[in-house]
């Protein structure tokens, strides 16, 4: 047993280390790796497995990903932004994102899923722009990428209250779906009233 789970370590290691080098190497790639090997649907002998299959570990991977990103783009706005309604929709982003960032951790937790410690590359190098802008020009950078991400959240959650096999997950993504939508309505408000 110990020899499988130090092949099954060794792996892992290579996976990072591959992503690492070929420029992926962000968290969420790295927890999707980590996962990929830890797939008890195709290996559980060999590496004690995770209870949810790859697609699943993938939009827990994902989600995760979304929501670190938007409780810390939220922060960013709730210092950068002098528009009211965008600072309000940003502690709204931080409470709710927070709530269910901690709630999918949890699941995570009791099915052995890795989550990424960190927002993704794409994320951080957004965030990395908007902060360079100021005032209006940064409240516009903010809410476009509100919108877009909020479509893609939704969508994502969507077809996960549909097709999770793992039935926390799938319940996880219904649940949050309403919240998603909300939040989708009120920053679509907010770019309209800016216009």
């Amino acid at each position: 047993m110990k020899k499988v789970f130090t092949v099954a370590l060794l792996a892992v290691a290579a996976f990072t280390f591959q992503a690492c080098k070929s420029g992926a190497g962000d968290s969420k790639n790295m927890a999707d790796s980590a996962n990929a090997v830890k797939d008890s649907s195709t290996k559980p002998a060999a590496t004690g497995g995770i209870a949810a299959v790859e697609d699943d570990a993938q939009f827990a991977t994902k989600a995760a990903d979304g929501g670190m990103a938007e409780v810390a783009y939220a922060k960013l706005a709730l210092q950068k932004s002098t528009n009211p309604k965008i600072k309000e929709f940003a502690q709204q982003m931080v409470t709710d994102h927070t709530k269910a960032n901690e709630e999918l951790m949890g699941i995570a937790k009791t099915k052995n899923i890795s989550l990424p410690a960190a927002p993704g590359t794409e994320m951080q190098k957004m965030m990395t722009d908007a902060s360079a802008k100021a005032g209006a020009e940064f409240d516009k950078q903010y809410v476009s990428d509100m919108v877009k991400d909020h479509d893609e959240d939704v969508s994502l959650f969507d077809k996960a209250s549909k097709d999770c096999k793992d039935a926390e997950l799938k319940a996880f993504a219904g649940k949050t779906l309403p919240t998603l939508k909300m939040h989708q309505q009120h920053i679509k408000a907010i770019q309209d009233g800016m216009k």
